[in-house]
């Protein structure tokens, strides 16, 4: 079977489909992964071919970040960057299609993808990183952590959907017009029943120990097979990496992602301060913004980036923006995790940790400071917390998210 996978976003948003391509692959199927052209070489060093997508995701990640947790103004962010390049994605995708069996698809292209999918009568799986689509009152929509589970959280569901759908679409008259050749004339929606087409699988890529399956889930369309992980089993650290690790016990690990900050000074210098305050060796992954401080502590290493597969177990707590992507990795660690959520779905993770005792409560980063910071590494050390934290991590190590939605996949292909 060829699959084409279609995704957008930043690193954490593309590792997950980089990792499923691979799965696929060693199933023995032919695979094409479009995405971001920034990925081409990620792409290729794995072996894996690659449809470039035009845009910048850091671009992407700048507007989501300056939105905060406001979900209209996410969906305007998300919105307006679309827009600005939908034309010329939805042709470099076409190409990426061509031949395709089956289509995969992520949350940007929930609409697309699957309509893509009906143009070209084949069947399509809908890939989400969060839980999006599928209304329950055991949680809210990720979007809107704040609100309590019950009815409000499923009528949050209900309201993201809505927002997804009409903000995301709304262009489709005028892009159809400007370019009848390329835009589809009308867009589709993948989780509804109709007499041609049956609902598309909806795949949700995390942990069910994580999120338990909710009592409202049903339909047989959702599934919750666990984390895709990228391992990276040949790396080698760098020397600078390898003889700080050596030179005393483990450290702590800050890693705040794609999500740059116009405050990265004073969120690094709350960092400092509060390992020198709790006695703390770190590892700061600054590829998040760039900023160091003019000297250089000798407790502290910065780089650039690692991977989170390698780097994480060797670390004694881990600090992070509560992307889903870093969260799977912090959790399967082992270790406690700190949250400092900025924007998006982030908060949402940050509080599901908590509950699952891997962590202290998140930090808001506008609430970032050497103190909120200095009490959390203090409530990490916490021997409970930690072996929480090496039970969730257990339990995470020994599902098989990959190879469980791939056999998903090809069963999915063989009924259409």
């Amino acid at each position: 079977m060829h699959v084409t996978l279609l995704t957008y976003g930043s690193r954490g948003d593309f590792q997950p489909f980089l990792a499923l391509a691979l799965g696929l692959q060693k199933a023995g199927h032919t695979v094409r992964l479009a995405g971001p052209g920034r990925f081409a070489d990620f792409a290729s060093a794995h072996g894996v071919p690659f449809a470039a997508l035009v845009g910048d995701p850091n671009e992407l990640s700048v507007r989501f970040n300056n939105a905060g947790t406001n979900l209209i103004r996410s969906a305007q962010a998300i919105r307006d960057y679309v827009y600005a390049i939908a034309p010329q994605v939805t042709r470099d995708a076409r190409v990426a299609l061509a031949g395709a069996d089956l289509v995969v698809h992520s949350f940007l292209f929930t609409t697309g993808g699957h309509t893509f999918a009906r143009e070209l009568g084949i069947p399509d799986v809908s890939v989400q990183t969060f839980p999006m689509f599928a209304p329950t009152r055991a949680f809210p929509n990720v979007a809107m952590a704040g609100i309590p589970s019950g009815p409000l959280s499923y009528f949050s569901h209900w309201f993201a959907t809505q927002v997804f759908w009409y903000g995301g679409n709304s262009g489709t008259p005028r892009f159809s017009k400007q370019f009848p050749g390329d835009f589809p004339a009308k867009l589709y929606w993948p989780f509804k029943q109709t007499d041609d087409r049956p609902l598309s699988p909806l795949v949700f890529a995390y942990s069910p120990m994580v999120i338990p399956r909710p009592d409202e889930w049903t339909s047989p369309h959702i599934h919750v097979p666990g984390y895709f992980f990228l391992d990276e089993p040949g790396y080698q650290p760098p020397p600078a990496l390898k003889d700080f690790l050596a030179a005393g016990g483990p450290p702590v690990c800050i890693s705040f992602g794609s999500m740059v900050n116009k405050d990265a000074e004073r969120i690094g210098c709350a960092v400092l301060e509060a390992l020198r305050r709790t006695r703390q060796r770190g590892v700061i992954l600054n590829g998040w913004g760039g900023w160091k401080p003019d000297i250089i502590p000798n407790n502290v290493l910065f780089l650039e980036s690692a991977p989170h597969n390698w780097l994480f177990p060797r670390c004694k707590v881990i600090i992070h923006h509560g992307g889903a992507g870093t969260t799977g990795a912090g959790l399967r660690s082992g270790k406690p995790n700190i949250v400092v959520p900025f924007a998006g779905d982030q908060p949402f993770w940050g509080k599901r940790l908590a509950a699952l005792g891997a962590g202290p409560r998140p930090i808001p980063v506008k609430k970032l400071n050497a103190d909120s910071l200095t009490a959390a590494l203090r409530q990490a050390d916490d021997d409970s917390m930690r072996r929480r934290a090496a039970d969730a991590g257990g339990k995470i190590r020994s599902e098989d998210g990959v190879g469980t939605a791939v056999k998903l996949i090809e069963a999915w292909g063989k009924r259409r």
